[in-house]
C-alpha cells in the first residue's frame, strides 16, 4: 500500500520542483498541492515556505488547473487553522491576516491612515525616544490641550489615548494631526520623519498583505517549457523592442500604484519613485509571455530638477515579482533593480535585460549606470546575492579606473581557476564605485556632477537677495523669462502652479546657460522643456530634452567647468 503523502513531504517536493516546467510538470505539482489544501503545517517557517511557493506559482503557473488551485489556496490562506496558531510568529511576513511593524515613511503612512484608519497604530514598545515624542505632542494639539501636556507631562501613550478618539488608531491620529500642521507637505514630512515613530498595521479582513497581490488587467501566461538559464546578450535585447507600450488610465494608474506600494510595504521597503507616484503618469510596458513593467512617474512637486524619475514594479502574470527605479537624463538611466526573494532564480537575468529594453522604448535610454549601493556598497544583501558579478557577467564594467583594474585581476583569476570565488572583502572593494553599460554612442555622465551645479547657483542667489531666497528666485524667474522670450507662463500651457514651480526651480540654472548664440527657436524650445517638467508626464520632458540641439551639451559643459 502506498503511504499517503504528508503536508511536509508535499511541500518539500513542491519546492524541489519549483523551477521545473514542461511536459507532465503541471499535473505532478497539482497532485502535491492537494495534501496542502487541508493539511496542517506544524511550524511558522513551514507556513511561510508554503505561502512563498504559492506566490511563485501564481506568477509562474504551469497551466489553468495550477492557476485555479493556487488562487483558491491563497484566497483561503488567512483562514487556515495553522495560520491562526502561528499568527504572532508570522508578524511582518506580509501574509494576509498578520500584523506588520515598520517605521513607515510619510507618504506610505498617509496612505495607510486613509485606507485603514482604525488599524494603523503606534508600536510603543519600540519607541526609541519617548521624550522627543512628548515634546512634539503639544505642537499637534490645541492650546488648552498643549498647556495640560506641558504642565502635567503625561507619558506619550497616556497622552495620545486621551487626545485620540477610540474609532481610529493612534498612528492615524498622529498622521492626521501632522497633515493639519501649517506649512507644506515637505515640512510636514520632515517633522514626521524626525519623530521616526514605529508604527504597525493590524490584521483585518482586507488589510495590507501580499497574499492576494496581482493586477486584474494583466494577462496570464502559462509556463510550458523550461525557463531560460543562459545569460542574455544585452546589446541584442536592447534592439528587440517590447510588445507594446501604453499609457494607463488614471484609474488603472492608481490601482498599479497601490499594488506597487503594497508590494513594498509588505516587505518593509520603500522607494521614492513609487512612494510619490502620480496616477496621471503611469505606463505599462508589455513584453509578452506574461512579463510587464508598470512605470510610475512621480508627482510634479516631487520631481528632481534635471533627471526624470520613474519607479517601476515588475509583473509576471499580474503578480509583482520585483521593483526598482530609473533616473534618466542624457539618454542614460541610473538603474535600481530588485527581485523579491521568492522569485529569484527564475529568469532574473532575462527580466533585467527586458527592463533595459523597456526603458529604451519608454524613455529613450541607450546607456545605463548602477551605483555602488545597488552593487553591494554598504548593502550586505547585495553582497550576499553576488550582485556585482551578476551585472559584470551581463556586460557592465566599472567606471573607476582603479576598480576596473581590480576587476580585470579577478577575471584573470577566474580564467585561470574557474572555481575561484571573490571574497566578501574583494566584493566590497569592487562595489565601491559605479558600473556602466554603454551603447550606440551614448555615454554615461558622472551623476554627482549634476549636483555641483547648485554651488554657482547658491552664489548667485546669495548675491541677489541674501537669505530672502523667494525674492531671489523671483528675480531670476523674470530674467529667465526675458532671456527665453516668454511673456507669460500661461502661454506655455499645463497647470499654472506646476509650470510656475518648475520655472522657479530652473531659473537659477537658466542663468548659467550660455544663451547668447542660441537661435530664437532654441530658446523657445528650452522654455517648453522647463514647462514640461511641471507637466503631466516626465516622458514628455525627456523627449523634448533629447530633441533639443544644444541643451544637453550645454549642461554637460557646465558640469565639467
Amino acid at each position: 500500500m502506498t503511504r499517503q503523502l504528508t503536508p511536509v513531504d508535499a511541500l518539500r517536493r513542491l519546492e524541489a520542483a519549483r523551477l521545473e516546467f514542461g511536459r507532465g510538470c503541471g499535473p505532478a505539482k497539482l497532485a502535491l498541492l492537494r495534501p496542502l489544501v487541508r493539511g496542517r503545517l506544524a511550524s511558522a517557517r513551514a507556513l511561510l515556505r508554503l505561502h512563498e511557493q504559492l506566490c511563485f506559482m501564481r506568477a509562474f503557473p504551469d497551466d489553468h488547473a495550477i492557476l485555479t488551485a493556487v488562487e483558491a489556496m491563497l484566497c483561503a490562506f488567512s483562514r487556515r487553522g495553522d495560520l491562526r496558531r502561528h499568527r504572532a510568529a508570522l508578524g511582518d511576513s506580509g501574509i494576509a491576516g498578520t500584523r506588520i511593524h515598520y517605521r513607515f515613511y510619510w507618504p506610505t503612512a498617509r496612505r495607510l491612515a486613509a485606507r485603514w484608519p482604525g488599524r494603523l497604530g503606534i508600536d510603543w514598545d519600540a519607541l526609541d525616544e519617548p521624550g522627543r515624542f512628548a515634546v512634539a505632542l503639544p505642537l499637534l494639539a490645541t492650546p488648552i490641550e498643549a498647556a495640560w501636556l506641558r504642565v502635567r507631562d503625561p507619558s506619550p501613550r497616556i497622552a495620545l489615548a486621551r487626545l485620540n478618539r477610540a474609532t481610529e488608531g493612534e498612528g492615524t491620529f498622529l498622521v492626521r494631526r501632522i497633515a493639519a500642521m501649517p506649512g507644506d507637505d515637505f515640512t510636514r514630512e520632515a517633522f514626521f520623519d524626525a519623530l521616526d515613530t514605529p508604527l504597525f498595521i493590524d490584521a483585518g479582513s482586507n488589510t495590507l498583505s501580499r497574499t492576494l497581490a496581482w493586477h486584474a488587467r494583466s494577462p496570464v501566461a502559462y509556463v510550458d517549457s523550461p525557463l531560460r538559464r543562459a545569460a542574455p546578450d544585452l546589446h541584442a535585447e536592447l534592439k528587440r523592442p517590447p510588445h507594446r507600450v501604453r499609457a494607463a488610465s488614471t484609474g488603472e494608474g492608481a490601482q498599479l500604484i497601490d499594488l506597487a506600494q503594497d508590494a513594498l510595504a509588505t516587505r518593509l521597503r520603500d522607494i521614492d519613485g513609487i512612494a510619490y507616484g502620480s496616477a496621471r503618469d503611469v505606463w505599462v510596458v508589455d513584453d509578452a509571455h506574461g512579463l510587464q513593467f508598470a512605470f510610475i512617474g512621480v508627482a510634479p512637486e516631487r520631481r528632481q530638477l534635471l533627471r526624470a524619475t520613474y519607479g517601476f514594479v515588475t509583473l509576471r502574470s499580474g503578480a509583482p515579482i520585483g521593483y526598482g527605479q530609473l533616473d534618466t537624463l542624457f539618454r542614460c538611466a541610473d538603474v535600481s533593480f530588485n527581485s523579491f526573494t521568492s522569485f529569484r532564480g527564475a529568469e532574473t537575468a532575462w527580466i533585467f535585460a527586458r527592463l533595459l529594453a523597456a526603458g529604451r522604448a519608454l524613455l529613450g535610454t541607450c546607456a545605463f549606470t548602477l551605483d555602488g549601493y545597488q552593487l553591494g556598497h554598504q548593502n550586505d544583501e547585495a553582497i550576499a546575492s553576488g550582485a556585482w558579478w551578476f551585472y559584470c557577467k551581463l556586460g557592465f564594467r566599472p567606471s573607476d579606473p582603479a576598480i576596473r583594474k581590480l576587476a580585470d585581476a579577478e577575471l584573470a583569476l577566474i580564467r585561470a581557476n574557474p572555481k575561484h570565488r571573490s571574497s566578501v572583502a574583494m566584493l566590497k572593494r569592487l562595489s565601491a564605485g559605479t558600473m556602466v553599460f554603454e551603447t550606440e554612442g551614448a555615454r554615461a555622465p558622472e551623476w554627482p556632477r549634476l549636483a555641483d551645479l547648485g554651488a554657482p547657483a547658491a552664489r548667485r542667489l546669495a548675491a541677489a537677495a541674501g537669505p530672502d531666497r523667494a525674492s531671489a528666485v523671483q528675480q531670476y524667474s523674470r530674467s529667465a523669462m526675458k532671456r527665453l522670450g516668454v511673456r507669460s507662463l500661461a502661454e506655455l500651457g499645463g497647470s499654472r502652479s506646476e509650470v510656475q514651480r518648475a520655472w522657479e526651480r530652473w531659473a537659477p540654472l537658466v542663468d548659467q546657460l550660455p544663451l547668447t548664440h542660441w537661435r530664437r527657436e532654441e530658446r523657445a524650445k528650452l522654455a517648453r522643456i522647463i514647462a514640461a517638467k511641471g507637466g503631466r508626464s516626465e516622458r514628455d520632458f525627456l523627449r523634448q530634452f533629447d530633441a533639443h540641439p544644444r541643451l544637453a551639451r550645454a549642461l554637460l559643459a557646465l558640469t565639467r567647468a
